[in-house]
């Protein structure tokens, strides 16, 4: 007997589990808890991205500090070499295995932050910055577009300019009939909602639980995983060979 699945389309267009608002939101979440997390308990850095690193690096080369410069070419070598394994798994992962890759680096994701809060606060802070420089690449490379609109799910710099430019289309095109521009701008206005949130959540609970307070962040990480496992098994399991947008 064939079972006919219904699947939701928004404006005639279907889109991926893996590309749906919600999965977004809860990702960017996630990356404040990571920002606080690593600038809290781990050297007081940001590792979701790695402008800092490199002016840090350029500055010790400017300074002479050349073995402190050196240094900095480990989280940023982390961090590259995070964007090349999320480019060259997708199609192996989604061809030996009943689920799609962005389903399967939530779970090394989860993997990843069950190990980091067994690392105790004694040990190198480079350990942990490594490893999320390493897992803040993959994402970030692997989750581009939210529901056909481009955004970052690690860091919230864009989105403030994305925010400022609905700003002045808004007081540009206020007389005007169409608003289809507000859809963005009010997307980028919560991706930053989020990542203020997941920050807020992150300091409380690194106060309250120390290193060990990562591990809040695998909460959403199950609810995540757990709905784009079904979806690649159930929903979508026709649909293996189509790329979320933006890849």
């Amino acid at each position: 007997m064939k079972i006919s699945i219904r699947r939701k389309e928004k404006n005639g267009t279907y889109y991926l589990m893996c590309e749906r608002d919600w999965v977004y939101y809860t990702l960017i979440a996630i990356g404040g808890i990571f920002g606080a997390y690593t600038y809290l308990l781990r050297g007081n850095v940001f590792c979701n991205a790695q402008t800092g690193n490199v002016v840090l690096m350029s500055m010790a080369f400017g300074s002479g500090e050349f073995a402190k410069a050196f240094y900095y070419l480990i989280p940023i070598t982390a961090y590259l070499m995070g964007a090349v394994v999320s480019e060259l798994l997708p199609n192996p992962v989604k061809h030996r295995l009943p689920m799609r890759w962005d389903t399967l680096l939530i779970a090394i994701e989860m993997s990843a932050v069950i190990l980091l809060g067994f690392v105790p606060d004694s040990a190198p802070v480079q350990i942990s910055q490594v490893a999320i420089n390493f897992i803040a690449s993959m994402q970030y490379n692997t989750f581009r577009q939210a529901e056909g609109i481009p955004v970052a799910t690690t860091f919230a710099t864009n989105h403030i300019r994305q925010i400022g430019i609905g700003i002045a289309r808004e007081l540009k095109h206020r007389h005007a009939a169409d608003k289809s521009y507000r859809i963005r701008l009010f997307k980028h206005f919560w991706m930053l909602i989020f990542f203020i949130f997941g920050a807020v959540i992150g300091t409380l609970f690194c106060h309250l639980a120390g290193g060990r307070a990562i591990w809040i962040t695998l909460l959403p990480f199950g609810v995540i995983f757990g709905a784009l496992l079904h979806a690649d098994l159930t929903t979508e399991r026709d649909m293996m060979e189509k790329k979320p947008s933006g890849h």
